[in-house]
């Protein structure tokens, strides 16, 4: 890959909240997710873990997805058209028929600094956007589920992991993802204010 090559990948990446009904082969998944830990992370710790629901367990996980929604949909009816406010809904009811969920959690420990840890694992989860990218796949990030997270922490069964027990496991997001239906707009990247140069 050449340079335009890779700054026109990051430039397509999209958020994909309309999924296909068929389902990604394991494989794939299992090397989005080799793709993901390529990630660096501080002192190499590696300290993020990955939970991927799909089948049944997936669409069990609706009820949450629906419940975590009452968290925020206040806040997205100031910010969104009611078009899009009416679409964010729906996606929140279904998951836009996404196959796949991958729960992002991060395992902090004492011997780094908090920042450090969860910066790992989301830097971690970039990678698996791009590589759902390269894989012709689609992908949104959300941080909706932290409004119950314990809640999904339960379902999830992570409750009875040592880490947890002894206060060290953190959800930060969940991914989901599936062969894209829908080609969204990206909304135009803003600089200004956001650069600073010294």
């Amino acid at each position: 890959m050449n340079k335009e090559e890779f700054y026109k990948l990051l430039e397509q990446r999209r958020s994909i909240r309309k999924f296909k009904k068929e389902v990604p082969p394991k494989k794939v998944i299992e090397r989005i997710l080799g793709g993901a830990i390529q990630a660096p992370s501080g002192k190499n710790r590696q300290n993020w873990r990955f939970v991927v629901v799909s089948g049944e367990k997936r669409d069990q996980y609706l009820k949450y997805s629906q419940k975590s929604w009452l968290g925020i949909k206040d806040i997205l009816q100031k910010r969104l058209k009611p078009s899009l406010y009416d679409f964010t809904e729906r996606f929140f009811y279904t998951l836009g028929d996404a196959p796949y969920i991958i729960f992002a959690y991060s395992h902090n420990t004492p011997d780094e600094r908090y920042h450090t840890s969860i910066g790992s694992v989301y830097m971690a989860v970039e990678n698996l956007n791009l590589a759902c990218l390269v894989e012709g796949l689609g992908c949104c990030t959300m941080g909706a589920p932290l409004e119950i997270k314990e809640e999904v922490d339960q379902f999830l069964g992570v409750t009875a992991w040592p880490e947890y027990q002894a206060g060290e496991l953190e959800l930060l997001c969940a991914i989901v993802i599936g062969y894209p239906d829908h080609e969204p707009p990206k909304a135009p990247r803003q600089m200004e204010g956001r650069i600073h140069w010294l």
